[in-house]
Protein backbone atom coordinates (compact mmCIF):
# COMPACT_ATOMS: atom_id res chain seq x y z
CA UNK A 1 0.00 0.00 0.00
CA UNK A 2 1.24 3.45 -0.94
CA UNK A 3 0.08 6.65 0.37
CA UNK A 4 -0.17 9.70 -0.88
CA UNK A 5 2.67 12.45 1.22
CA UNK A 6 1.81 15.88 -0.63
CA UNK A 7 3.62 17.91 2.22
CA UNK A 8 6.45 15.80 2.75
CA UNK A 9 7.53 13.38 0.60
CA UNK A 10 7.82 15.58 -2.01
CA UNK A 11 8.90 18.70 -0.08
CA UNK A 12 10.84 17.99 3.41
CA UNK A 13 12.68 14.12 3.10
CA UNK A 14 14.63 13.76 5.85
CA UNK A 15 14.29 14.47 9.59
CA UNK A 16 13.60 17.98 11.32
CA UNK A 17 16.89 18.44 13.42
CA UNK A 18 18.12 22.01 13.64
CA UNK A 19 16.66 24.86 11.60
CA UNK A 20 16.65 22.62 8.53
CA UNK A 21 16.01 18.90 7.35
CA UNK A 22 18.69 16.63 7.87
CA UNK A 23 19.39 14.46 4.73
CA UNK A 24 22.45 12.60 5.69
CA UNK A 25 19.84 9.66 6.82
CA UNK A 26 19.13 5.88 6.44
CA UNK A 27 15.87 4.39 5.66
CA UNK A 28 13.50 2.14 6.14
CA UNK A 29 10.42 0.87 4.84
CA UNK A 30 6.98 2.00 7.02
CA UNK A 31 4.46 -1.44 6.47
CA UNK A 32 0.98 -1.67 6.37
CA UNK A 33 -0.09 -3.89 9.65
CA UNK A 34 -3.15 -5.47 7.21
CA UNK A 35 -1.32 -6.80 4.04
CA UNK A 36 2.70 -6.27 5.09
CA UNK A 37 2.87 -3.97 2.05
CA UNK A 38 5.09 -0.67 2.02
CA UNK A 39 3.72 2.48 2.79
CA UNK A 40 7.26 4.38 2.19
CA UNK A 41 10.74 4.96 3.45
CA UNK A 42 11.45 6.75 6.32
CA UNK A 43 14.09 8.19 7.79
CA UNK A 44 15.94 6.58 10.40
CA UNK A 45 18.07 8.80 12.76
CA UNK A 46 21.17 7.88 15.03
CA UNK A 47 23.14 8.77 18.04
CA UNK A 48 24.14 11.73 16.06
CA UNK A 49 21.29 12.73 14.95
CA UNK A 50 19.96 12.91 18.58
CA UNK A 51 22.89 14.97 19.56
CA UNK A 52 22.50 17.31 16.85
CA UNK A 53 18.88 17.63 17.76
CA UNK A 54 19.50 18.19 21.62
CA UNK A 55 22.33 21.25 20.57
CA UNK A 56 19.38 22.96 18.63
CA UNK A 57 17.07 22.29 21.45
CA UNK A 58 19.13 23.76 23.65
CA UNK A 59 19.93 26.87 22.02
CA UNK A 60 16.35 27.54 20.94
CA UNK A 61 15.33 27.64 24.94
CA UNK A 62 15.62 31.37 25.36
CA UNK A 63 13.81 32.12 22.30
CA UNK A 64 11.14 29.85 22.60
CA UNK A 65 10.50 31.03 26.41
CA UNK A 66 10.79 34.82 24.83
CA UNK A 67 7.76 34.37 22.17
CA UNK A 68 4.75 36.22 23.22
CA UNK A 69 1.73 34.57 24.48
CA UNK A 70 0.18 35.68 21.24
CA UNK A 71 2.62 34.29 18.83
CA UNK A 72 2.62 30.83 20.74
CA UNK A 73 -1.76 31.24 20.54
CA UNK A 74 -1.41 32.08 17.13
CA UNK A 75 1.51 28.69 16.48
CA UNK A 76 -1.11 26.40 17.71
CA UNK A 77 -4.06 27.58 16.35
CA UNK A 78 -2.48 27.66 12.27
CA UNK A 79 -1.49 24.07 13.22
CA UNK A 80 -4.98 23.30 13.93
CA UNK A 81 -6.73 24.89 11.06
CA UNK A 82 -3.93 23.48 8.69
CA UNK A 83 -4.15 20.26 10.22
CA UNK A 84 -8.25 20.20 9.33
CA UNK A 85 -7.37 21.21 5.51
CA UNK A 86 -5.38 17.91 5.48
CA UNK A 87 -7.59 15.99 7.44
CA UNK A 88 -8.77 13.13 4.47
CA UNK A 89 -5.03 12.68 3.48
CA UNK A 90 -4.04 12.70 7.51
CA UNK A 91 -6.56 9.53 8.17
CA UNK A 92 -5.62 7.65 5.42
CA UNK A 93 -1.97 8.01 6.83
CA UNK A 94 -2.74 7.03 10.26
CA UNK A 95 -5.06 3.82 8.39
CA UNK A 96 -1.76 2.77 6.51
CA UNK A 97 1.23 3.15 9.46
CA UNK A 98 -1.14 1.85 12.27
CA UNK A 99 -3.14 -0.59 10.92
CA UNK A 100 -6.36 0.84 12.63
CA UNK A 101 -9.25 1.04 11.25
CA UNK A 102 -10.57 4.10 9.04
CA UNK A 103 -13.43 4.93 12.21
CA UNK A 104 -10.69 4.86 14.84
CA UNK A 105 -8.34 7.12 12.32
CA UNK A 106 -11.26 9.48 12.17
CA UNK A 107 -11.56 9.75 15.81
CA UNK A 108 -8.08 10.45 16.22
CA UNK A 109 -7.95 13.14 13.55
CA UNK A 110 -10.93 14.69 15.71
CA UNK A 111 -9.34 14.63 19.01
CA UNK A 112 -6.07 16.11 17.89
CA UNK A 113 -7.56 18.85 16.13
CA UNK A 114 -9.63 19.78 19.49
CA UNK A 115 -5.94 18.96 21.51
CA UNK A 116 -4.18 22.08 19.40
CA UNK A 117 -7.27 24.37 19.83
CA UNK A 118 -7.58 23.43 23.36
CA UNK A 119 -3.53 23.77 24.15
CA UNK A 120 -4.19 27.47 22.28
CA UNK A 121 -6.95 28.36 24.68
CA UNK A 122 -4.68 27.31 28.02
CA UNK A 123 -2.12 30.05 26.56
CA UNK A 124 -4.27 33.18 27.96
CA UNK A 125 -4.50 30.61 31.49
CA UNK A 126 -0.71 30.27 32.09
CA UNK A 127 -0.37 33.06 34.87
CA UNK A 128 0.70 33.63 38.89
CA UNK A 129 -0.46 34.94 41.98
CA UNK A 130 0.20 37.13 44.56
CA UNK A 131 1.31 35.41 48.10
CA UNK A 132 1.00 37.42 51.27
CA UNK A 133 3.99 37.59 52.78
CA UNK A 134 3.19 39.43 55.82
CA UNK A 135 1.57 36.28 57.15
CA UNK A 136 4.95 36.10 58.51
CA UNK A 137 6.72 38.56 60.93
CA UNK A 138 9.67 38.28 58.61
CA UNK A 139 7.67 39.08 55.41
CA UNK A 140 6.51 42.47 57.00
CA UNK A 141 6.91 45.09 54.13
CA UNK A 142 7.56 42.72 51.54
CA UNK A 143 5.61 42.30 48.32
CA UNK A 144 5.87 38.61 46.51
CA UNK A 145 3.95 37.02 43.67
CA UNK A 146 4.72 33.99 41.29
CA UNK A 147 4.70 33.51 37.77
CA UNK A 148 5.31 30.24 35.47
CA UNK A 149 8.11 29.83 33.51
CA UNK A 150 9.13 26.86 30.64
CA UNK A 151 10.60 23.86 32.14
CA UNK A 152 13.11 24.19 29.19
CA UNK A 153 13.84 21.78 26.53
CA UNK A 154 10.93 18.95 26.03
CA UNK A 155 11.70 15.43 25.14
CA UNK A 156 8.29 13.58 23.77
CA UNK A 157 8.36 10.20 23.29
CA UNK A 158 5.15 8.83 21.79
CA UNK A 159 3.54 5.28 21.51
CA UNK A 160 2.59 3.46 18.18
CA UNK A 161 -1.08 3.38 18.32
CA UNK A 162 -2.06 7.02 18.15
CA UNK A 163 1.06 8.34 16.49
CA UNK A 164 -0.58 11.66 15.58
CA UNK A 165 -2.50 12.23 18.69
CA UNK A 166 0.15 11.00 21.29
CA UNK A 167 2.51 13.44 19.65
CA UNK A 168 0.20 16.18 19.95
CA UNK A 169 -0.21 15.54 23.44
CA UNK A 170 3.29 16.10 23.73
CA UNK A 171 4.26 18.98 20.95
CA UNK A 172 1.07 21.30 21.64
CA UNK A 173 1.63 22.01 25.36
CA UNK A 174 5.59 22.46 24.91
CA UNK A 175 4.66 25.31 22.89
CA UNK A 176 1.62 26.82 24.95
CA UNK A 177 4.00 26.49 28.07
CA UNK A 178 7.47 28.15 25.99
CA UNK A 179 9.27 25.14 25.79
CA UNK A 180 11.06 23.95 22.13
CA UNK A 181 10.85 19.95 21.87
CA UNK A 182 12.25 17.13 20.35
CA UNK A 183 9.87 14.33 19.49
CA UNK A 184 10.65 10.71 19.16
CA UNK A 185 8.18 8.76 17.31
CA UNK A 186 7.54 4.66 17.52
CA UNK A 187 9.76 2.83 14.78
CA UNK A 188 6.86 1.31 13.50
CA UNK A 189 4.99 5.01 12.63
CA UNK A 190 7.17 7.85 12.19
CA UNK A 191 5.32 9.35 9.24
CA UNK A 192 2.41 11.28 10.96
CA UNK A 193 4.70 13.18 13.36
CA UNK A 194 7.18 14.12 10.38
CA UNK A 195 4.36 15.86 8.79
CA UNK A 196 3.18 17.12 12.18
CA UNK A 197 6.42 18.73 12.62
CA UNK A 198 6.58 20.23 9.55
CA UNK A 199 3.54 22.03 9.70
CA UNK A 200 4.50 23.14 13.09
CA UNK A 201 7.53 24.44 11.93
CA UNK A 202 5.95 26.56 9.44
CA UNK A 203 3.45 28.20 11.36
CA UNK A 204 6.72 28.96 13.78
CA UNK A 205 8.07 30.61 10.83
CA UNK A 206 5.01 33.26 10.06
CA UNK A 207 5.29 34.16 13.65
CA UNK A 208 9.01 34.34 14.34
CA UNK A 209 9.41 31.43 16.01
CA UNK A 210 12.44 29.12 15.41
CA UNK A 211 12.21 26.07 13.52
CA UNK A 212 14.13 24.17 16.51
CA UNK A 213 10.68 24.44 18.25
CA UNK A 214 10.21 20.75 17.78
CA UNK A 215 12.10 18.53 16.21
CA UNK A 216 11.87 15.16 15.61
CA UNK A 217 14.40 12.41 15.61
CA UNK A 218 13.56 8.57 14.74
CA UNK A 219 15.45 5.37 15.81
CA UNK A 220 15.84 2.52 17.79
CA UNK A 221 16.51 2.09 21.66
CA UNK A 222 19.83 3.57 21.22
CA UNK A 223 18.81 6.94 20.02
CA UNK A 224 16.16 7.33 22.42
CA UNK A 225 18.87 6.93 25.47
CA UNK A 226 20.66 9.49 23.60
CA UNK A 227 17.76 12.19 24.06
CA UNK A 228 16.42 11.16 27.68
CA UNK A 229 20.01 11.08 29.59
CA UNK A 230 21.25 14.31 28.10
CA UNK A 231 21.68 16.35 32.04
CA UNK A 232 20.44 19.64 29.70
CA UNK A 233 16.75 18.48 29.20
CA UNK A 234 13.99 19.54 31.50
CA UNK A 235 11.47 16.96 30.96
CA UNK A 236 11.07 13.76 29.47
CA UNK A 237 7.17 13.01 28.15
CA UNK A 238 6.32 9.33 27.53
CA UNK A 239 3.49 7.64 26.62
CA UNK A 240 4.24 3.83 26.07
CA UNK A 241 4.65 0.12 28.07
CA UNK A 242 5.50 0.11 31.52
CA UNK A 243 8.85 -1.64 31.12
CA UNK A 244 9.91 1.13 29.01
CA UNK A 245 8.77 3.73 31.12
CA UNK A 246 9.84 2.62 34.01
CA UNK A 247 13.40 2.32 32.24
CA UNK A 248 13.58 5.70 31.28
CA UNK A 249 12.42 7.15 34.57
CA UNK A 250 15.55 5.20 35.87
CA UNK A 251 18.10 6.66 32.87
CA UNK A 252 16.26 10.41 32.88
CA UNK A 253 16.97 10.41 36.86
CA UNK A 254 17.03 13.39 38.25
CA UNK A 255 15.72 14.91 35.31
CA UNK A 256 11.60 14.65 35.55
CA UNK A 257 10.11 12.32 33.95
CA UNK A 258 5.60 12.51 32.91
CA UNK A 259 5.23 8.69 32.46
CA UNK A 260 1.84 7.69 30.72
CA UNK A 261 1.88 3.85 30.73
CA UNK A 262 0.48 0.90 30.41
CA UNK A 263 -2.77 -0.63 31.77
CA UNK A 264 -5.47 -4.02 31.84
CA UNK A 265 -8.71 -1.50 32.68
CA UNK A 266 -10.81 -3.12 34.50
CA UNK A 267 -15.12 -2.79 33.89
CA UNK A 268 -17.16 -3.85 36.93
CA UNK A 269 -20.63 -5.07 36.19
CA UNK A 270 -22.64 -4.89 39.59
CA UNK A 271 -25.63 -7.16 40.34
CA UNK A 272 -28.02 -3.95 39.51
CA UNK A 273 -26.53 -2.85 36.26
CA UNK A 274 -28.32 -2.35 32.92
CA UNK A 275 -26.65 -5.44 31.62
CA UNK A 276 -27.70 -4.38 27.88
CA UNK A 277 -25.41 -1.30 28.70
CA UNK A 278 -22.75 -2.58 30.22
CA UNK A 279 -22.64 -5.50 27.52
CA UNK A 280 -22.12 -2.77 24.83
CA UNK A 281 -19.58 -0.73 26.48
CA UNK A 282 -17.27 -4.34 26.66
CA UNK A 283 -17.83 -3.79 22.54
CA UNK A 284 -17.42 -0.79 21.97
CA UNK A 285 -14.61 0.32 24.70
CA UNK A 286 -12.67 -3.47 24.11
CA UNK A 287 -11.96 -3.69 20.26
CA UNK A 288 -11.10 -0.03 19.40
CA UNK A 289 -8.19 0.88 17.83
CA UNK A 290 -7.03 -2.85 17.64
CA UNK A 291 -7.81 -3.75 20.90
CA UNK A 292 -4.60 -1.55 21.33
CA UNK A 293 -5.25 1.12 23.61
CA UNK A 294 -3.92 1.39 27.46
CA UNK A 295 -7.72 2.17 28.72
CA UNK A 296 -9.48 -0.36 26.65
CA UNK A 297 -11.26 -3.15 28.62
CA UNK A 298 -9.29 -5.91 29.16
CA UNK A 299 -10.73 -7.48 32.73
CA UNK A 300 -14.60 -7.38 33.33
CA UNK A 301 -15.50 -8.36 36.64
CA UNK A 302 -18.96 -9.74 36.59
CA UNK A 303 -21.41 -10.17 39.97
CA UNK A 304 -22.16 -13.63 40.30
CA UNK A 305 -26.09 -13.36 39.96
CA UNK A 306 -26.07 -11.45 36.63
CA UNK A 307 -22.93 -12.99 35.02
CA UNK A 308 -24.91 -15.91 32.60
CA UNK A 309 -27.04 -13.31 31.51
CA UNK A 310 -24.40 -11.01 30.96
CA UNK A 311 -22.12 -12.96 28.71
CA UNK A 312 -24.97 -14.34 27.33
CA UNK A 313 -25.92 -10.91 25.91
CA UNK A 314 -21.80 -10.25 25.02
CA UNK A 315 -20.63 -13.07 23.38
CA UNK A 316 -24.36 -13.11 21.29
CA UNK A 317 -23.05 -9.26 19.43
CA UNK A 318 -19.63 -10.40 18.93
CA UNK A 319 -20.77 -10.80 15.66
CA UNK A 320 -21.50 -7.49 15.24
CA UNK A 321 -17.81 -6.25 14.98
CA UNK A 322 -16.56 -6.69 11.57
CA UNK A 323 -13.12 -8.21 11.09
CA UNK A 324 -11.08 -7.12 7.67
CA UNK A 325 -9.47 -4.45 5.70
CA UNK A 326 -9.14 -1.43 7.80
CA UNK A 327 -9.73 0.69 5.26
CA UNK A 328 -13.29 -0.22 4.53
CA UNK A 329 -15.68 2.10 6.92
CA UNK A 330 -17.38 -1.17 8.08
CA UNK A 331 -14.32 -2.68 9.96
CA UNK A 332 -14.28 -2.77 13.33
CA UNK A 333 -11.38 -5.13 14.28
CA UNK A 334 -8.27 -5.44 12.11
CA UNK A 335 -4.46 -6.36 11.96
CA UNK A 336 -2.65 -5.67 15.41
CA UNK A 337 0.91 -3.71 14.30
CA UNK A 338 3.19 -6.60 13.32
CA UNK A 339 3.12 -10.34 13.44
CA UNK A 340 5.22 -10.48 16.68
CA UNK A 341 2.16 -8.96 18.54
CA UNK A 342 -0.18 -11.46 17.26
CA UNK A 343 2.23 -14.13 17.84
CA UNK A 344 2.40 -13.44 21.84
CA UNK A 345 -1.24 -12.66 21.96
CA UNK A 346 -1.69 -15.76 20.38
CA UNK A 347 0.61 -17.47 23.52
CA UNK A 348 -1.24 -15.75 26.35
CA UNK A 349 -4.39 -17.03 24.87
CA UNK A 350 -3.12 -20.78 24.48
CA UNK A 351 -1.58 -20.23 27.99
CA UNK A 352 -4.74 -19.00 29.87
CA UNK A 353 -6.59 -22.05 28.73
CA UNK A 354 -4.05 -24.58 29.81
CA UNK A 355 -4.48 -22.57 32.93
CA UNK A 356 -8.57 -23.32 33.15
CA UNK A 357 -10.16 -20.37 30.86
CA UNK A 358 -12.81 -20.98 28.34
CA UNK A 359 -12.53 -19.47 24.98
CA UNK A 360 -15.76 -18.65 24.11
CA UNK A 361 -15.32 -16.94 20.98
CA UNK A 362 -12.91 -15.64 18.88
CA UNK A 363 -8.91 -16.32 19.17
CA UNK A 364 -8.54 -17.22 15.47
CA UNK A 365 -6.42 -15.18 12.94
CA UNK A 366 -8.73 -14.04 10.45
CA UNK A 367 -7.03 -11.18 7.50
CA UNK A 368 -3.93 -11.52 9.62
CA UNK A 369 -5.83 -9.55 12.69
CA UNK A 370 -7.11 -11.67 15.49
CA UNK A 371 -10.87 -11.79 16.20
CA UNK A 372 -12.60 -10.00 18.79
CA UNK A 373 -11.95 -13.12 21.85
CA UNK A 374 -13.71 -13.01 24.83
CA UNK A 375 -12.36 -15.40 27.35
CA UNK A 376 -14.08 -16.60 31.12
CA UNK A 377 -12.30 -17.18 33.97
CA UNK A 378 -8.93 -16.27 33.43
CA UNK A 379 -6.54 -16.53 36.29
CA UNK A 380 -5.94 -13.78 38.57
CA UNK A 381 -2.02 -14.96 37.47
CA UNK A 382 -2.66 -15.60 34.14
CA UNK A 383 -0.87 -12.91 31.35
CA UNK A 384 -4.29 -12.36 29.93
CA UNK A 385 -5.08 -11.46 33.09
CA UNK A 386 -2.74 -9.34 34.97
CA UNK A 387 -0.53 -7.97 32.26
CA UNK A 388 -1.50 -5.51 29.12
CA UNK A 389 -2.52 -7.88 26.24
CA UNK A 390 -3.02 -4.92 24.12
CA UNK A 391 -5.09 -6.56 21.57
CA UNK A 392 -8.73 -7.18 21.19
CA UNK A 393 -9.17 -9.78 23.71
CA UNK A 394 -11.56 -9.53 26.53
CA UNK A 395 -11.53 -11.68 30.20
CA UNK A 396 -14.41 -11.95 31.91
CA UNK A 397 -14.48 -13.42 35.51
CA UNK A 398 -17.12 -13.96 38.24
CA UNK A 399 -17.16 -12.42 41.54
CA UNK A 400 -19.71 -12.62 44.48
CA UNK A 401 -20.62 -8.81 45.26
CA UNK A 402 -18.65 -5.27 44.45
CA UNK A 403 -16.88 -5.39 47.48
CA UNK A 404 -15.11 -8.48 45.66
CA UNK A 405 -15.03 -6.92 42.31
CA UNK A 406 -13.62 -3.38 43.67
CA UNK A 407 -10.43 -5.69 45.88
CA UNK A 408 -10.14 -7.51 42.60
CA UNK A 409 -9.54 -4.00 40.29
CA UNK A 410 -7.36 -2.79 43.13
CA UNK A 411 -4.95 -6.14 43.12
CA UNK A 412 -3.44 -5.32 39.88
CA UNK A 413 -0.13 -3.23 39.68
CA UNK A 414 -1.33 -0.95 36.98
CA UNK A 415 -3.37 2.01 37.89
CA UNK A 416 -4.72 4.10 34.61
CA UNK A 417 -8.33 3.88 34.29
CA UNK A 418 -11.57 1.27 35.30
CA UNK A 419 -15.16 1.80 35.44
CA UNK A 420 -18.50 0.76 37.08
CA UNK A 421 -21.59 -0.58 35.62
CA UNK A 422 -24.26 -0.24 38.61
CA UNK A 423 -27.80 1.69 39.04
CA UNK A 424 -26.64 2.72 42.49
CA UNK A 425 -25.25 6.05 43.16
CA UNK A 426 -23.70 4.97 46.42
CA UNK A 427 -22.01 1.88 44.84
CA UNK A 428 -20.65 4.65 42.17
CA UNK A 429 -19.25 7.01 45.16
CA UNK A 430 -17.90 3.78 46.46
CA UNK A 431 -16.20 3.20 43.23
CA UNK A 432 -14.60 6.63 42.96
CA UNK A 433 -13.36 6.83 46.57
CA UNK A 434 -12.25 2.80 46.79
CA UNK A 435 -10.46 1.91 43.17
CA UNK A 436 -7.18 3.03 42.80
CA UNK A 437 -6.63 4.25 39.46
CA UNK A 438 -6.06 7.68 37.71
CA UNK A 439 -9.50 7.56 36.52
CA UNK A 440 -13.09 6.26 37.26
CA UNK A 441 -15.86 5.90 34.91
CA UNK A 442 -19.09 5.29 35.92
CA UNK A 443 -21.89 3.47 33.75
CA UNK A 444 -19.46 4.30 30.65
CA UNK A 445 -16.27 2.68 29.00
CA UNK A 446 -13.14 2.96 30.94
CA UNK A 447 -11.33 3.82 27.31
CA UNK A 448 -13.71 7.63 27.85
CA UNK A 449 -10.90 10.18 27.92
CA UNK A 450 -11.94 13.70 27.19
CA UNK A 451 -9.05 15.30 25.76
CA UNK A 452 -8.95 18.80 28.46
CA UNK A 453 -9.40 16.44 31.44
CA UNK A 454 -6.35 15.25 33.85
CA UNK A 455 -5.03 11.99 32.22
CA UNK A 456 -2.76 9.54 33.99
CA UNK A 457 -2.18 7.09 35.86
CA UNK A 458 -1.63 5.61 39.62
CA UNK A 459 1.14 2.43 40.29
CA UNK A 460 2.59 0.93 37.22
CA UNK A 461 0.92 3.05 35.26
CA UNK A 462 2.63 6.26 35.48
CA UNK A 463 3.27 9.53 36.81
CA UNK A 464 1.84 12.89 36.13
CA UNK A 465 -0.85 13.84 33.92
CA UNK A 466 -1.61 15.25 30.32
CA UNK A 467 -4.54 17.44 28.98
CA UNK A 468 -3.00 20.89 27.88
CA UNK A 469 -3.96 22.43 31.08
CA UNK A 470 -2.29 19.84 33.18
CA UNK A 471 0.40 19.17 30.91
CA UNK A 472 1.42 22.93 30.85
CA UNK A 473 1.29 22.84 34.54
CA UNK A 474 3.97 20.09 34.21
CA UNK A 475 6.03 21.82 31.46
CA UNK A 476 6.26 24.48 33.85
CA UNK A 477 7.55 25.98 37.12
CA UNK A 478 7.11 28.61 39.72
CA UNK A 479 9.24 31.38 39.68
CA UNK A 480 8.57 33.42 43.12
CA UNK A 481 9.39 36.92 42.83
CA UNK A 482 10.14 39.10 46.62
CA UNK A 483 10.62 42.68 46.67
CA UNK A 484 11.00 45.24 49.08
CA UNK A 485 9.56 48.75 48.19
Amino acid sequence: MSVDLPELASRRPGLPVGPGWRTDVATAPVIFPYDGSTVAHAPVGTVEHARAALDAGVAARRPVAALSSAARRAILLDVARELEAQSEAFVDLLIAETGKTRIDCTVELSRTLFTWSAAAEEVAHLHGETVPLDLQASGAGLVGFWTRKPIGLVIGVAGFNYPLLLATHKIAPAIAAGCPVICKPAPATPLATLWLADIVRRAAAVHGAPAEIVQVVTGDAEVGRALVTDPRIGVVSFTGSAAVGHQIARDAAPRKTLLELGSNAALVVDADADLDAAADAVLRGGFYGNGQACISVQRVLVCEPVLDEFVGRLTARIGELTVGDPRLPDTRVAALINDASTRRVLDWIEAAETAGAKRLCGGSVRDRAIEPTVLLDVPETADAWCEEIFAPVVAVRSVPDLDAALDSVNRSRYGLHASVFTRSLAAAFRAIEELDVGGVIVNEVPGFRSDIMPYGGVKDSGVGREGPRFAIEELTVTRMAVIRP
